[in-house]
């Protein structure tokens, strides 16, 4: 089992973040990446978290990904978990024991179309935006923190309802604000 502690929000999470960023930006193939954002709890102001960068790295293709990736990222002291449950994604860690003392860094490789890129990046943006909703979110991590404290799977599972609708809040918030893409039917 993995213990469930939330931090107070640091400030200097976001640089923790960009040093992080810059040193990927290093060693990573510059055709290889399209973007690298920083999400999850330490990306959003004032909110408490697990003190875990999560770094979510968008590529054309996380097959060549495979390839051409993971020798880069564990120079940086990445552990790379080739048993990923999911199958469209990589996933590497940072600071898990034995390796160091706790998990400082995530990193989440996947296509920035996927349902959850885009489910990550709106929850965060709208989280960012919306903050009597990043307070609904923290009462809600605390609750199951202090319920799950020792089951990292269940705090997580058990937010997934939520952070359902959330998202669902979100893309209508988008889709209401975006032009539609298409020619309106003229009509004689």
């Amino acid at each position: 089992m993995d213990e469930v502690l939330l931090a107070p929000y640091d400030d200097a999470w976001p640089e923790h973040f960009r040093a992080e960023r810059r040193l990927l930006e290093r060693v990573l193939p510059k055709d290889a990446v399209q973007t690298i954002e920083h999400a999850g709890s330490t990306a959003v102001p004032g909110l408490e978290a697990k003190p875990i960068i999560d770094i979510f790295i968008a590529v054309p293709r996380v097959a060549t990904a495979r390839v051409t990736l993971v020798e880069p990222i564990t120079s940086l002291g990445y552990v790379y978990w080739v048993e990923n449950p999911d199958p469209d994604a990589m996933f590497f860690v940072k600071g898990m024991p034995p390796f160091g003392e706790r998990r400082t860094h995530h990193i989440h490789v996947m296509q920035p179309g996927t349902p959850r890129w885009q489910r990550v990046m709106l929850f965060r943006d709208y989280l960012r935006t919306h903050s009597a909703e990043a307070q609904n979110y923290l009462a809600l991590k605390r609750t199951l923190a202090a319920r799950y404290s020792t089951d990292r799977e269940a705090y997580t599972k058990a937010k997934d309802n939520y952070i359902a609708g959330v998202v669902k809040a979100a893309r209508a918030e988008r889709d209401k604000n975006t032009e539609p893409t298409h020619e309106p039917k003229e009509t004689p």
